[in-house]
Parts: C-alpha cells; sequence; structure tokens
C-alpha cells in the first residue's frame, strides 16, 4: 500500500469523524450533556489532527489544534456548552469540514473566517463566557469525583500529588496498580502539532500522578535549537485502568516519541529509588471484602479487568510494614462500605456490559463503489438470461413437469436471493445527507438573520446508495426555500403569536416500497396570491386562469420562477425549485406541496427505493407490452357491466363492493388507441397513488408477475410522459414502466400534451 492509499484511508475516516463531530455537537445542542457525547466530541477532532499531523496538513492540524483545545476545556468542565458557546462549535465543525475537503481536493477555505473562528475558540478557551463549576458529573453515584485540573497560560499543567492525602477521615481508597512512565518526544511530535501537556493532561486523567521534567538534554542557549525537542517527562501514575489505557493517550503520538510504561507494584517506590521487598505475614481473608474505590471518570469497559488487577496488586504491595497496615485500615472499614460497593460493582459491571456490545459491532470492509456497482449490473444481466431461459424452457416443455423445469424454478430462487442480497450491500442509511442539511439551514439562518431549528427523523432509514448521491442537490434548494421563503423573521413570528424560532422537519420513512422524504416548516406558507400574480406577470398563465390551490402552488417548479423581490445570495433567480422537480423525476419520484396560509408547508419527495431492479405485473395494452409497479396494485379484477357507469360525457366509473372508483384507460391516456376500450373485455389493476387516492388501470391482459430490471429510458432516448423507464423481457423485447403517477394526474384532468406522448415520441 502506497502513502495515497493511505491518504485516501485517511480521508475517508475523516468523513466518519466529521460525522460524529456533527452528530456530537447537535446532540449537545439539544441539550445532551453526557460525558460521553464529549469525549466522542472531542475523539472525532483529536483523530482528525493526529492524522492530518502525520501527512503535514499544517491549516487542518493548526484549526484543529484550537478547536481540541477549546473542546477540552468542555470536557473538564471549564467551559459550559450553552447556546452560544455551541453556535461557535459548530461554525468550527463547518470549517473543519472545509479545511478536511480542501485538503483533499486541493481547493480553497475561506481564510477570514478561519482566522475569526480561531479567535472565538480561543475567548472561549481563555474563559471569555461564564463559567460553571469546575466538577464533573459522577459516573456511579456512590464515588467521590476528581476535580479537573487547572492549566495555566501557557498550556502547563502542575499535578499536585501528597501521601498525606492518605491520613484523611475519608475512606481509604483500595490500592491500585502504579505504573512508570517515560515519555521522552521526538522533534516530529511538534511538527505534526501534538502538545506533549495535553498528552500529560489527559494521562492525568487516569489516576493519581505525580511528575517530573527532565531537563538534563537541554543544552547552553547558544547551542539551542528551536525545533530540537530537549524534555523529557518521568511519571509515576496509580491506576486501574491497565497498561492499554495509558498507551492510548499516546495513540497518535506513538511513533514521534520514545515511550515506556512499566508497572511498580503497590505504593511505587518514587523513580530512582527502589526500597527492598521484605517478607510480612500477611492474611490474604483480609481481601474477601474489597472494598471499591473512587470511579470519577473511569472508563467502564475496563473495571472488570481493573478489579484482578486491583488484587494482585494489593498482594504486592505487602512489601512494607506501613502497607500492610494502609490495607489493614482499608478492610477494617469495608464491612460499612460492602453495601454500597456492591451496588457500584453491579452498576459497574452493567455499563462494561453495553460498551462491550457496542465495541462488538459487526466488522466492516471498504470496498470501491466501482466494483459493487459492477457486481449490481451482472447481476441484473443474470436476471435476464435467467427470465430468458425460463421462458424459453417453458415454451418447449407443454406439462411443465421436466427435471429441467424444476431446476429453472430452484435457479429463479437463487437469482432472486443473490440479487436481494446484492441490493443491500448498496443500502445505506439517509444520515449523511439529512447532517449536510443542518450546516445549509445554520447558513441561510445567519444569512437571513432568522433562528431556525432543524428537526430530523427517520435518519436510519436505507435506500440504495444512487438516490442518496443525487438527494443532496434537491433537498439543498429546498431547504434554501424553507429558510428564506418558508420562515417568517423573528419580528413577524412574535407578532403572529408564534415562536421566534422557527422550525424546520426533515423526516425519511418507508412507504408502499418506495421512500418518503418529508420536509415540513411552521413558516407563512405558500401566498397563493403573490404567487398567481407572479406566473400572470411573467406570462406563465393568463390573467383570467381558473386554477385549483394545488395547481398554484405546483406554479412555483416553472424554470425562472421566484417571488423574491430583489435577487440575492440565497434566492430570485428562479433556478431552486425547478431544479428540484428535474432532480426528483429523473430518480423517477415526484414531489408534492401541501400549505396552510398562516401555518407552514409541506413537501413530500416519493423515490424508489432503488433504481435497479422492481417487481411488476407485466400487461398488454393495445398490443403494447407495459409493466406495472407492483408496489402501486392493491387488487386486480374483471369488471361486470353491473359493475361499470358512465360519469359526465367521457368519463366512467367502476363499483367496487359498494364504493365507485375512477376508471382509467391506459391505452387511452398514453394515446395507443384514438377511442376508449370496452371495460368488459379487459383487467382492472386498482391502485393507489401519493395523493391521488385509489384509480382502477384498465388494460387489455396480464401476462404475470414477474422481475424485472430498471434500465434508464430518458438515458437512452428520451423523456416520456407517463413512462419511469425501460426493460427488457426474457424474449427480448423491450417493455416500457408505467409511471402510475402521472398516469393517474392525467385522468384528473391534467393531460399528457400530444406532441410529448408515448405515440407521438415513438
Amino acid at each position: 500500500m502506497d502513502m495515497n492509499e493511505i491518504k485516501e484511508i485517511f480521508f475517508q475516516e475523516c468523513e466518519e469523524q466529521l460525522a460524529e463531530l456533527e452528530s456530537g455537537l447537535l446532540k449537545l445542542n439539544d441539550g445532551d450533556r453526557d460525558p460521553e457525547t464529549v469525549n466522542a466530541v472531542f475523539r472525532a477532532v483529536h483523530s482528525i489532527k493526529g492524522g492530518a499531523g502525520a501527512f503535514g496538513l499544517d491549516d487542518l492540524v493548526s484549526f484543529a489544534h484550537v478547536f481540541e483545545t477549546t473542546l477540552d476545556c468542555v470536557r473538564s468542565n471549564r467551559l459550559d456548552p450553552g447556546p452560544e458557546v455551541l453556535k461557535v462549535m459548530l461554525k468550527s465543525a463547518d470549517v473543519l469540514a472545509d479545511l478536511t475537503n480542501a485538503a483533499r481536493d486541493g481547493g480553497s477555505v475561506d481564510e477570514a473566517r478561519s482566522r475569526q473562528l480561531i479567535k472565538e475558540l480561543e475567548a472561549l478557551a481563555n474563559g471569555e463566557v461564564p463559567q460553571v463549576s469546575a466538577v464533573a458529573e459522577p459516573v456511579a453515584k456512590a464515588a467521590p469525583v476528581v476535580a479537573a485540573p487547572v492549566v495555566n497560560d501557557e498550556g502547563f499543567q502542575p499535578v499536585a500529588f501528597s501521601f498525606d492525602d492518605f491520613e484523611t477521615d475519608e475512606p481509604a481508597l483500595t490500592e491500585m496498580p502504579t505504573y512508570e512512565i517515560v515519555f521522552k518526544p521526538k522533534s516530529d511530535l511538534y511538527a505534526k502539532g501534538n502538545d506533549a501537556t495535553l498528552l500529560l493532561r489527559d494521562l492525568s486523567r487516569l489516576g493519581e500522578m505525580s511528575i517530573h521534567c527532565d531537563m538534563d538534554a537541554l543544552p547552553t542557549l547558544d547551542r539551542l535549537s528551536p525545533e530540537t525537542a530537549y524534555f523529557s517527562w518521568k511519571v509515576s501514575l496509580k491506576t486501574d485502568k491497565g497498561e492499554d489505557a495509558i498507551r492510548t493517550v499516546f495513540e497518535f503520538a506513538e511513533w514521534d516519541c520514545d515511550l515506556d510504561v512499566s508497572l511498580v507494584s503497590g505504593d511505587a517506590a518514587p523513580a530512582g529509588e527502589e526500597l527492598p521487598m521484605q517478607p510480612v505475614p500477611f492474611d490474604l481473608s483480609i481481601l474477601d471484602d474489597e472494598p471499591v474505590g473512587p470511579i470519577g471518570v473511569i472508563e467502564e469497559e475496563e473495571q472488570l479487568a481493573a478489579q484482578q488487577e486491583i488484587r494482585n496488586a494489593a498482594v504486592a504491595a505487602a512489601g512494607t510494614a506501613s502497607n500492610v497496615l494502609q490495607m489493614a485500615q482499608s478492610a477494617a472499614r469495608a464491612p460499612a462500605e460492602k453495601s454500597a460497593g456492591a451496588a457500584a460493582s453491579a452498576a459497574a459491571q452493567s455499563a462494561a456490559a453495553q460498551q462491550a456490545a457496542a465495541s462488538a459491532a459487526t466488522p466492516t470492509i471498504r470496498v470501491d463503489l466501482d466494483r459493487v456497482d459492477r457486481l449490481i449490473n451482472l447481476v441484473g444481466e443474470l436476471v435476464i438470461n435467467q427470465a430468458m431461459l425460463s421462458q424459453s424452457v417453458v415454451e418447449n416443455d407443454a406439462n411443465g413437469t421436466s427435471s429441467i423445469n424444476m431446476g429453472l424454478e430452484e435457479l429463479q430462487q437463487l437469482t432472486r436471493e443473490i440479487q436481494d442480497s446484492v441490493m443491500a450491500i448498496r443500502a445505506q442509511p439517509v444520515k449523511p445527507v439529512f447532517q449536510r442539511m443542518s450546516r445549509i439551514v445554520r447558513e441561510i439562518a445567519d444569512m437571513t438573520g432568522k433562528s431556525v431549528r432543524l428537526i430530523t427523523e427517520g435518519e436510519n432509514t436505507e435506500v440504495d446508495k444512487t438516490v442518496i448521491d443525487k438527494l443532496a442537490e434537491p433537498l439543498t434548494h429546498m431547504i434554501r426555500n424553507a429558510v428564506d421563503h418558508g420562515l417568517e423573521t423573528p419580528e413577524k413570528r412574535l407578532a403572529a403569536g408564534k415562536s421566534a424560532e422557527g422550525t424546520v422537519r426533515l423526516t425519511a420513512k418507508h412507504r408502499s416500497g418506495r421512500i418518503v422524504i418529508e420536509l415540513a416548516d411552521d413558516g407563512a406558507g405558500i401566498n397563493r396570491e403573490k404567487v398567481r400574480q407572479k406566473a400572470i406577470d411573467n406570462d406563465l398563465i393568463a390573467a383570467d386562469a381558473n386554477l385549483s390551490d394545488e395547481e398554484i402552488d405546483n406554479l412555483i417548479f416553472h424554470a425562472g420562477f421566484s417571488t423574491a423581490d430583489k435577487i440575492s445570495d440565497i434566492s430570485g433567480r428562479g433556478v431552486g425549485m425547478d431544479v428540484v422537480k428535474r432532480s426528483i423525476q429523473a430518480l423517477g419520484g415526484r414531489i408534492n406541496i401541501s400549505s396552510k396560509p398562516g401555518h407552514g408547508s409541506v413537501f413530500t419527495m416519493s423515490l424508489p427505493l432503488t433504481l435497479a431492479v422492481l417487481d411488476g405485473m407485466v400487461v398488454t395494452v393495445a398490443n403494447q407490452t407495459l409493466v406495472v409497479p407492483l408496489t402501486a396494485i392493491v387488487e386486480t379484477l374483471q369488471p361486470e357491466a353491473a359493475a361499470i357507469h358512465s360519469f359526465g360525457s367521457n368519463q366512467r366509473l367502476i363499483s367496487i363492493r359498494n364504493s365507485f372508483c375512477p376508471l382509467v384507460d391506459v391505452g387511452r391516456i398514453l394515446n395507443f388507441r384514438a377511442s376508449q376500450a370496452n371495460p368488459v373485455e379487459g383487467v382492472a389493476l386498482l391502485v393507489e397513488s401519493e395523493g391521488g387516492g385509489q384509480r382502477a388501470l384498465m388494460v387489455d391482459a396480464i401476462q404475470g408477475q414477474r422481475q424485472v430490471v430498471i434500465k434508464s429510458l430518458e438515458a437512452n432516448y428520451t423523456h416520456v410522459p407517463g413512462i419511469a423507464a425501460a426493460t427488457i423481457l426474457g424474449d427480448g423485447r423491450v417493455a416500457l414502466i408505467l409511471d402510475v403517477d402521472t398516469i393517474v394526474a392525467a385522468s384528473r384532468g391534467q393531460s399528457l400534451k400530444p406532441e410529448m406522448s408515448l405515440a407521438a415520441a415513438g
């Protein structure tokens, strides 16, 4: 693996870390104060900084370092993550993402904005906001909490340690293992943006620590090199978290320093002074009721292993009479603490079990998308060839009982399982796209001076990656439209009796084999009078046109249409919502609007789960073969003459279980024939569409049900209203896949234009 491949992996991991950062900050913004959330945010920035330093990405390292320092203040409870603080941090996360993209793609970022945010982050780190208590919330109530260490202006962290603490009246602590750590940084450590004082600060959080700085290598001033590391540190750390936790602190610096970690028994002797071990009579039974030490900020997943280490360390600590006395005093107080200790131990075990379950996630691998696409294409061809082979065998095997026919049925099942498994590989949650919208909302809100809150639901709803990749653009335009046009200014909202903060809600859910994405706002709704007048001014409609509310709402999707009074960086050029409609239609989807003046608007997008295959009903209409998506079909029925009723000049209804449903002649809608067919001679497909209710589609005959591979008609020919895509049947013929919603809309009066109908196009 060469350096470019390693760098590409780093940027892929950066995307994951940035998503984790965004998610954590949004949780904090919603009031979540879980220490693990804060730690996750800190780790994300720290990981990006460490990797960026390894590749010499100085701009990214510098910004991440300042960001990390401020987050460390939050982590140590010296900075309260209030709304103003989180506002700065969310902007900083955006800049960090920009810097990452610039480092990967070779672009540039707004340096003025970066410098301004660096100043704001430094101000927060220096305490220029109201302070909160420096005492962290305990993880377990049964244990005292260690206060966060104090750092001076130069970033150095003095650590006080006194053995007099053991003489207080507080309950004695269970003896913990003591580690001696020798940490000697190399010059590369500082060149890559790491800071020895921050590493030592993180180390101090693992337990009680005494530290000695070795300055013997420091030369005289005339021989001093500013790029050389001269200092080293010798640390004595008493902790029950194990050597792995210690080395994790130096995870991103282990190649740029000399690190030695050694276990010293019990109360470790000071560095350089080794006390002889003397045999002392010791009763191991005093360890039976072992008291539980402070939990503080102990990592839950390491507590179970630490208990055994504590027991072993306690036995080894019997080297001196003072140690034995100290342990005996602890044991004497153990019965009084047994109940509380058992409860704390049970809580720790439960938390450790949860952490273990989380860490035991299913392992994953990274695969190039091109390889997955190639596999899907091959499976699609396999499905087509399997259908061809099956049809050939059926045509030549009249009785259908041959062993070949039976084998083909098994092949069909296996092909279906392979296809489902391959399609599942491409299925991804919409969460990454939804998270990107948070930044859009913040930026537009700042530009318009509005207060906006984005609420997302159904982020784990899965859809084909191809659909996800093409969702970002239409969603971006819709978000901008909702914030700029939909939501009122805080003053107008207050005057209308609403809260000053507007709400935009973005949801995703599965419905009838499709994914439905809704974008709702609680703004003023669509001003239909203004939209109508603008359409008249732009010669889109006649002044005396009689339009329904739905038709007026849909005028905003016309190219060049905008209700903005003036052109701005956000809107006014009329290139937003028409892009949305074209993008959704290109995905085989549709978009509907529901708006209530004074209460807001809801934009509903319905998209296919995949652009590769679908289950359909193969039908015949005027000697043409069509495929109707199976997800749209409710039932099929054979019309009877008594059930058919005329309505108006050319409309017909069909009676279905004491209710009437409009009957739609598909052949007439698509201009396959000049006159309507006799319903009694055909088959009715009862379908359900988005926003159109139920309709009975009239076809001549049903050939069967099968799974078909979707081929884009627009990419290979042109867009044809009423037709969603095409496919290849088992006999090699091309069949057209019906767009049920367009057909239903046409039956409601929105007729297909003759010049764009299928008959005219062909």
